[in-house]
Protein backbone atom coordinates (compact mmCIF):
# COMPACT_ATOMS: atom_id res chain seq x y z
CA UNK A 1 0.00 0.00 0.00
CA UNK A 2 1.29 3.36 -1.17
CA UNK A 3 1.95 5.77 1.97
CA UNK A 4 -0.23 9.33 1.84
CA UNK A 5 2.22 11.20 4.95
CA UNK A 6 0.00 13.81 6.00
CA UNK A 7 1.22 17.00 4.33
CA UNK A 8 3.18 18.95 6.28
CA UNK A 9 6.26 22.08 6.10
CA UNK A 10 6.07 23.79 9.17
CA UNK A 11 8.48 26.25 11.14
CA UNK A 12 8.36 27.66 14.57
CA UNK A 13 10.74 29.47 17.02
CA UNK A 14 14.42 29.65 16.36
CA UNK A 15 15.38 27.09 13.44
CA UNK A 16 17.25 26.70 10.54
CA UNK A 17 15.36 26.61 7.56
CA UNK A 18 17.27 23.68 6.01
CA UNK A 19 17.73 20.79 7.55
CA UNK A 20 21.49 20.15 9.00
CA UNK A 21 22.52 23.47 7.42
CA UNK A 22 23.29 27.11 9.02
CA UNK A 23 22.21 25.57 12.60
CA UNK A 24 20.98 28.90 15.31
CA UNK A 25 24.39 29.37 17.08
CA UNK A 26 24.37 27.71 20.13
CA UNK A 27 22.39 24.88 19.45
CA UNK A 28 22.42 20.87 18.87
CA UNK A 29 20.13 19.62 16.02
CA UNK A 30 18.04 16.26 16.75
CA UNK A 31 15.92 14.68 14.39
CA UNK A 32 13.48 12.27 14.12
CA UNK A 33 11.94 10.81 10.87
CA UNK A 34 9.82 7.85 9.33
CA UNK A 35 10.94 5.28 7.72
CA UNK A 36 14.57 5.74 8.46
CA UNK A 37 15.51 8.93 6.60
CA UNK A 38 13.04 8.23 3.66
CA UNK A 39 10.25 9.67 4.95
CA UNK A 40 8.81 12.94 6.94
CA UNK A 41 11.34 14.03 9.17
CA UNK A 42 11.73 17.15 11.93
CA UNK A 43 15.13 18.58 13.01
CA UNK A 44 14.87 19.97 16.33
CA UNK A 45 17.18 22.84 17.93
CA UNK A 46 18.08 22.03 21.35
CA UNK A 47 20.31 24.07 23.95
CA UNK A 48 21.86 20.95 24.99
CA UNK A 49 23.13 17.71 23.37
CA UNK A 50 20.75 14.79 23.13
CA UNK A 51 22.99 12.61 24.62
CA UNK A 52 24.02 14.35 27.84
CA UNK A 53 22.13 12.26 30.12
CA UNK A 54 23.70 11.36 33.69
CA UNK A 55 22.05 7.76 33.92
CA UNK A 56 20.04 5.46 30.78
CA UNK A 57 18.32 2.52 32.98
CA UNK A 58 16.25 -0.05 30.48
CA UNK A 59 16.29 -2.46 27.38
CA UNK A 60 16.67 0.22 24.67
CA UNK A 61 20.16 1.47 26.22
CA UNK A 62 22.88 1.14 23.60
CA UNK A 63 25.41 -1.77 23.74
CA UNK A 64 29.12 -3.02 22.51
CA UNK A 65 30.62 -5.98 21.73
CA UNK A 66 34.08 -7.19 20.85
CA UNK A 67 33.04 -9.93 18.40
CA UNK A 68 36.94 -10.37 18.06
CA UNK A 69 36.67 -12.15 21.38
CA UNK A 70 33.69 -14.08 19.87
CA UNK A 71 35.28 -15.77 16.94
CA UNK A 72 36.32 -18.95 17.16
CA UNK A 73 37.26 -21.61 14.74
CA UNK A 74 34.86 -23.49 13.95
CA UNK A 75 34.52 -25.65 10.10
CA UNK A 76 31.40 -25.48 9.57
CA UNK A 77 29.23 -21.80 9.16
CA UNK A 78 26.44 -23.27 11.06
CA UNK A 79 28.39 -23.70 13.59
CA UNK A 80 29.06 -20.17 13.79
CA UNK A 81 28.27 -17.56 16.83
CA UNK A 82 25.01 -16.01 16.94
CA UNK A 83 25.39 -12.22 17.41
CA UNK A 84 21.93 -10.89 16.78
CA UNK A 85 18.64 -11.95 14.87
CA UNK A 86 14.90 -11.62 14.49
CA UNK A 87 12.53 -13.40 12.01
CA UNK A 88 13.83 -11.55 8.75
CA UNK A 89 17.87 -11.46 9.97
CA UNK A 90 20.06 -13.64 11.29
CA UNK A 91 23.87 -12.35 12.30
CA UNK A 92 26.80 -14.63 13.24
CA UNK A 93 30.50 -14.27 13.32
CA UNK A 94 32.87 -16.92 11.98
CA UNK A 95 36.41 -17.65 12.29
CA UNK A 96 37.67 -20.42 9.89
CA UNK A 97 41.37 -21.61 10.03
CA UNK A 98 41.25 -24.13 7.52
CA UNK A 99 39.20 -25.61 4.63
CA UNK A 100 36.03 -26.54 5.15
CA UNK A 101 35.33 -30.45 5.34
CA UNK A 102 31.81 -30.89 4.02
CA UNK A 103 29.72 -28.53 2.15
CA UNK A 104 27.30 -25.89 3.19
CA UNK A 105 24.05 -24.65 2.02
CA UNK A 106 21.60 -22.57 3.05
CA UNK A 107 17.82 -23.20 3.11
CA UNK A 108 16.80 -19.88 4.82
CA UNK A 109 17.73 -17.69 3.06
CA UNK A 110 20.86 -15.62 1.00
CA UNK A 111 23.64 -15.28 2.91
CA UNK A 112 26.34 -11.91 2.87
CA UNK A 113 29.73 -12.91 4.22
CA UNK A 114 31.53 -9.50 4.78
CA UNK A 115 35.18 -11.00 5.22
CA UNK A 116 36.79 -8.86 8.09
CA UNK A 117 40.09 -11.21 7.50
CA UNK A 118 42.07 -13.27 5.83
CA UNK A 119 41.83 -14.77 2.31
CA UNK A 120 41.58 -17.94 -0.07
CA UNK A 121 39.06 -19.01 -2.29
CA UNK A 122 34.98 -19.86 -2.52
CA UNK A 123 34.43 -23.27 -4.62
CA UNK A 124 30.42 -23.36 -5.15
CA UNK A 125 28.00 -24.74 -7.80
CA UNK A 126 28.90 -21.41 -10.20
CA UNK A 127 32.74 -22.36 -10.26
CA UNK A 128 35.89 -20.83 -8.56
CA UNK A 129 35.92 -16.99 -6.55
CA UNK A 130 38.60 -15.59 -4.88
CA UNK A 131 37.97 -13.82 -1.58
CA UNK A 132 40.23 -11.21 0.40
CA UNK A 133 39.69 -9.31 3.21
CA UNK A 134 37.18 -6.51 2.80
CA UNK A 135 34.89 -8.60 0.55
CA UNK A 136 31.10 -9.05 0.47
CA UNK A 137 30.20 -12.59 -0.75
CA UNK A 138 26.45 -12.80 -1.50
CA UNK A 139 25.46 -16.30 -1.29
CA UNK A 140 22.26 -16.69 -3.04
CA UNK A 141 19.90 -18.99 -0.87
CA UNK A 142 20.32 -23.16 -2.08
CA UNK A 143 23.63 -22.26 -3.41
CA UNK A 144 26.51 -25.20 -2.17
CA UNK A 145 29.80 -24.05 -1.19
CA UNK A 146 32.85 -24.06 0.66
CA UNK A 147 35.60 -22.23 1.82
CA UNK A 148 39.44 -22.69 1.62
CA UNK A 149 41.25 -20.51 3.37
CA UNK A 150 45.00 -19.31 2.75
CA UNK A 151 45.05 -17.22 5.46
CA UNK A 152 42.57 -17.41 9.07
CA UNK A 153 39.33 -15.93 7.84
CA UNK A 154 36.90 -14.19 10.06
CA UNK A 155 33.63 -12.96 8.41
CA UNK A 156 30.65 -11.14 9.75
CA UNK A 157 27.59 -13.26 8.31
CA UNK A 158 24.31 -11.76 7.45
CA UNK A 159 21.47 -13.76 6.54
CA UNK A 160 18.31 -12.48 4.77
CA UNK A 161 15.93 -15.28 6.69
CA UNK A 162 13.53 -16.02 4.14
CA UNK A 163 14.49 -13.31 1.64
CA UNK A 164 16.43 -11.86 -1.40
CA UNK A 165 19.45 -9.47 -1.21
CA UNK A 166 18.96 -6.74 -3.77
CA UNK A 167 20.69 -3.68 -5.10
CA UNK A 168 19.48 -0.38 -3.51
CA UNK A 169 17.10 2.20 -6.03
CA UNK A 170 19.90 4.80 -6.99
CA UNK A 171 17.19 7.50 -8.39
CA UNK A 172 18.69 10.46 -9.72
CA UNK A 173 22.36 9.36 -9.42
CA UNK A 174 21.84 6.39 -11.85
CA UNK A 175 22.62 3.05 -11.93
CA UNK A 176 26.69 3.88 -12.15
CA UNK A 177 26.31 5.13 -8.72
CA UNK A 178 27.81 4.19 -5.44
CA UNK A 179 29.46 1.42 -7.51
CA UNK A 180 29.05 0.59 -10.70
CA UNK A 181 27.25 -3.43 -11.28
CA UNK A 182 30.20 -4.48 -13.78
CA UNK A 183 32.29 -4.23 -10.56
CA UNK A 184 30.50 -7.32 -9.43
CA UNK A 185 32.42 -10.36 -9.74
CA UNK A 186 31.53 -13.66 -10.57
CA UNK A 187 32.63 -17.01 -10.00
CA UNK A 188 34.82 -18.90 -12.99
CA UNK A 189 34.94 -22.59 -13.96
CA UNK A 190 38.59 -23.02 -13.94
CA UNK A 191 41.29 -25.24 -13.66
CA UNK A 192 41.43 -24.86 -9.96
CA UNK A 193 37.28 -25.61 -9.61
CA UNK A 194 37.75 -28.37 -11.95
CA UNK A 195 40.71 -30.00 -10.02
CA UNK A 196 38.55 -29.92 -7.13
CA UNK A 197 36.25 -31.95 -8.69
CA UNK A 198 36.35 -35.45 -7.16
CA UNK A 199 35.34 -39.05 -6.58
CA UNK A 200 35.85 -39.23 -2.84
CA UNK A 201 32.72 -38.98 -0.35
CA UNK A 202 31.35 -35.35 0.22
CA UNK A 203 28.66 -34.55 2.67
CA UNK A 204 26.01 -31.45 2.15
CA UNK A 205 24.96 -29.74 5.38
CA UNK A 206 21.84 -27.82 4.75
CA UNK A 207 20.34 -25.58 7.06
CA UNK A 208 16.72 -25.15 7.07
CA UNK A 209 14.35 -23.31 9.82
CA UNK A 210 17.55 -23.39 11.82
CA UNK A 211 18.25 -27.18 12.04
CA UNK A 212 20.40 -29.16 10.02
CA UNK A 213 20.25 -32.22 7.30
CA UNK A 214 23.10 -33.80 6.05
CA UNK A 215 23.11 -35.17 2.41
CA UNK A 216 26.01 -37.98 1.44
CA UNK A 217 26.96 -38.13 -2.00
CA UNK A 218 29.78 -40.34 -3.39
CA UNK A 219 31.49 -37.37 -5.47
CA UNK A 220 31.99 -34.23 -5.03
CA UNK A 221 28.44 -32.29 -5.80
CA UNK A 222 30.51 -29.31 -7.17
CA UNK A 223 31.25 -31.12 -10.59
CA UNK A 224 29.02 -28.65 -13.14
CA UNK A 225 30.74 -27.81 -16.59
CA UNK A 226 28.70 -25.03 -17.20
CA UNK A 227 26.29 -22.75 -16.26
CA UNK A 228 23.80 -19.81 -17.59
CA UNK A 229 21.29 -17.70 -16.29
CA UNK A 230 20.73 -14.15 -14.44
CA UNK A 231 21.43 -15.34 -10.70
CA UNK A 232 25.10 -16.41 -9.41
CA UNK A 233 27.16 -16.00 -6.14
CA UNK A 234 28.92 -12.25 -6.61
CA UNK A 235 31.83 -10.59 -5.33
CA UNK A 236 32.13 -6.68 -4.61
CA UNK A 237 35.17 -5.30 -2.06
CA UNK A 238 34.50 -1.88 0.13
CA UNK A 239 37.78 -1.05 -1.98
CA UNK A 240 35.37 -0.73 -4.94
CA UNK A 241 32.45 1.09 -3.32
CA UNK A 242 33.24 5.08 -4.50
CA UNK A 243 30.39 6.89 -1.78
CA UNK A 244 27.91 10.08 -2.61
CA UNK A 245 29.17 13.07 -1.19
CA UNK A 246 27.71 16.46 -0.98
CA UNK A 247 30.90 19.44 0.09
CA UNK A 248 27.69 21.55 0.92
CA UNK A 249 25.33 19.16 3.19
CA UNK A 250 25.70 15.84 5.11
CA UNK A 251 24.04 13.05 4.10
CA UNK A 252 22.19 10.36 6.03
CA UNK A 253 23.43 7.01 6.06
CA UNK A 254 20.87 5.53 3.85
CA UNK A 255 23.07 7.36 0.91
CA UNK A 256 25.55 4.08 1.91
CA UNK A 257 23.26 1.76 1.21
CA UNK A 258 24.85 -1.38 -0.65
CA UNK A 259 22.38 -4.00 -0.40
CA UNK A 260 18.90 -4.50 0.49
CA UNK A 261 16.30 -7.00 1.97
CA UNK A 262 12.35 -6.53 2.46
CA UNK A 263 12.93 -5.80 6.32
CA UNK A 264 16.88 -4.34 6.45
CA UNK A 265 19.27 -2.82 4.58
CA UNK A 266 23.00 -3.02 4.69
CA UNK A 267 25.42 0.12 4.37
CA UNK A 268 28.93 0.34 4.16
CA UNK A 269 30.61 3.38 5.20
CA UNK A 270 34.36 3.68 3.68
CA UNK A 271 36.38 6.94 3.67
CA UNK A 272 35.41 10.37 2.07
CA UNK A 273 36.29 13.42 2.12
CA UNK A 274 34.73 15.58 4.81
CA UNK A 275 32.08 18.10 3.74
CA UNK A 276 34.04 21.64 3.17
CA UNK A 277 30.93 24.41 3.85
CA UNK A 278 31.58 26.23 6.97
CA UNK A 279 27.71 26.09 7.68
CA UNK A 280 27.35 22.56 6.76
CA UNK A 281 27.09 20.25 9.65
CA UNK A 282 30.36 17.29 9.16
CA UNK A 283 29.43 14.54 11.18
CA UNK A 284 26.66 12.46 11.99
CA UNK A 285 23.53 14.67 13.44
CA UNK A 286 21.36 13.25 16.59
CA UNK A 287 18.48 11.29 16.11
CA UNK A 288 16.33 8.74 16.94
CA UNK A 289 15.89 5.76 15.63
CA UNK A 290 12.52 4.91 15.77
CA UNK A 291 11.45 2.64 13.09
CA UNK A 292 14.78 0.39 12.76
CA UNK A 293 17.69 -1.12 14.67
CA UNK A 294 20.76 0.08 14.21
CA UNK A 295 23.78 -2.17 14.49
CA UNK A 296 27.28 -1.48 13.27
CA UNK A 297 30.77 -3.43 12.79
CA UNK A 298 33.77 -1.52 12.70
CA UNK A 299 36.24 -2.95 10.41
CA UNK A 300 39.32 -0.52 10.03
CA UNK A 301 40.18 2.41 10.76
CA UNK A 302 39.64 5.21 12.94
CA UNK A 303 35.87 5.70 13.47
CA UNK A 304 34.35 9.20 12.40
CA UNK A 305 31.77 9.43 15.27
CA UNK A 306 32.67 7.08 18.00
CA UNK A 307 34.86 6.51 20.92
CA UNK A 308 36.48 3.93 22.85
CA UNK A 309 35.76 1.39 19.28
CA UNK A 310 38.23 -0.61 17.77
CA UNK A 311 38.50 -3.00 14.66
CA UNK A 312 36.20 -6.16 15.33
CA UNK A 313 33.47 -4.48 17.45
CA UNK A 314 29.99 -4.05 17.11
CA UNK A 315 27.56 -1.84 18.68
CA UNK A 316 23.51 -1.73 18.44
CA UNK A 317 21.48 0.87 19.28
CA UNK A 318 17.96 -0.20 19.48
CA UNK A 319 15.19 1.63 18.42
CA UNK A 320 13.53 4.17 20.28
CA UNK A 321 17.40 5.53 21.78
CA UNK A 322 18.34 8.99 20.55
CA UNK A 323 21.99 9.38 19.40
CA UNK A 324 24.48 10.91 17.55
CA UNK A 325 28.45 11.40 17.95
CA UNK A 326 30.28 10.84 21.08
CA UNK A 327 31.95 14.20 22.75
CA UNK A 328 35.83 13.64 21.06
CA UNK A 329 34.04 13.09 17.48
CA UNK A 330 31.99 16.08 17.90
CA UNK A 331 34.95 18.33 19.21
CA UNK A 332 37.24 16.95 16.62
CA UNK A 333 34.82 17.46 13.44
CA UNK A 334 33.45 20.71 14.33
CA UNK A 335 36.97 21.74 14.64
CA UNK A 336 37.75 24.31 11.56
CA UNK A 337 39.77 22.72 8.99
CA UNK A 338 42.44 26.28 9.36
CA UNK A 339 42.69 24.90 13.00
CA UNK A 340 44.01 21.28 12.03
CA UNK A 341 40.49 20.08 12.10
CA UNK A 342 40.26 16.37 9.45
CA UNK A 343 39.45 16.47 6.21
CA UNK A 344 37.93 13.24 5.97
CA UNK A 345 36.77 10.56 7.40
CA UNK A 346 39.22 7.14 7.93
CA UNK A 347 36.74 4.69 8.87
CA UNK A 348 35.11 1.30 7.27
CA UNK A 349 32.31 0.14 8.56
CA UNK A 350 29.01 -2.38 7.98
CA UNK A 351 25.57 -1.24 9.57
CA UNK A 352 22.79 -3.55 9.00
CA UNK A 353 19.65 -1.44 10.09
CA UNK A 354 16.62 -3.73 10.63
CA UNK A 355 12.68 -2.50 10.63
CA UNK A 356 12.29 -5.19 13.78
CA UNK A 357 13.60 -5.36 17.26
CA UNK A 358 16.37 -8.41 17.24
CA UNK A 359 17.53 -10.09 20.10
CA UNK A 360 21.01 -10.37 20.95
CA UNK A 361 22.41 -13.62 21.68
CA UNK A 362 23.94 -15.20 24.88
CA UNK A 363 27.54 -14.17 24.96
CA UNK A 364 30.43 -15.28 27.25
CA UNK A 365 31.87 -12.49 30.14
CA UNK A 366 34.11 -9.96 28.66
CA UNK A 367 32.63 -9.64 25.35
CA UNK A 368 29.70 -6.83 25.64
CA UNK A 369 31.66 -3.25 26.71
CA UNK A 370 29.34 -2.52 29.40
CA UNK A 371 30.75 1.24 29.78
CA UNK A 372 28.99 1.92 26.46
CA UNK A 373 26.57 3.76 27.65
CA UNK A 374 28.43 5.80 29.47
CA UNK A 375 30.98 7.01 26.42
CA UNK A 376 28.82 9.79 25.03
CA UNK A 377 28.93 11.55 28.59
CA UNK A 378 31.33 15.11 28.55
CA UNK A 379 34.25 14.58 30.53
CA UNK A 380 32.63 17.39 33.41
CA UNK A 381 29.85 14.75 33.90
CA UNK A 382 31.61 11.88 33.93
CA UNK A 383 34.28 13.44 36.75
CA UNK A 384 30.84 14.40 38.86
CA UNK A 385 29.45 10.39 38.51
CA UNK A 386 32.14 9.48 40.02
Amino acid sequence: MSKNWIPLRQHEGTASRQAHVRLPEGTYEREISKEGFFGPSAQFHHKHKPTDWVAFEGPIRPRAFDLGKLATDRNTPWGAQPVMSNAHMQMRIWRLDGAMKDLARNGDGDELLFIHAGEGALFCDYGHLEYREGDYLMIPRGTMWRLEPRTSTVCLMIEATNDSYRLPEKGLVGRHAIFDPAMLDTPVIDDAFRAQQDERTWKVSVKRRSAQSTVTYPFNPLDAVGWHGDLSVVRINWRDIRPLMSHRFHLPPSAHSTFVANRFVVCTFVPRPLESDPEALRLPFFHSNDDYEEAIFYHKGSFFSRDNIHPGMLTLHPTGFTHGPHPKAFNAATKPVSGGGKTETDEVAVMVDTRDAVDVAAMPAGVEFEGYVKSWQPPEMKQAAE
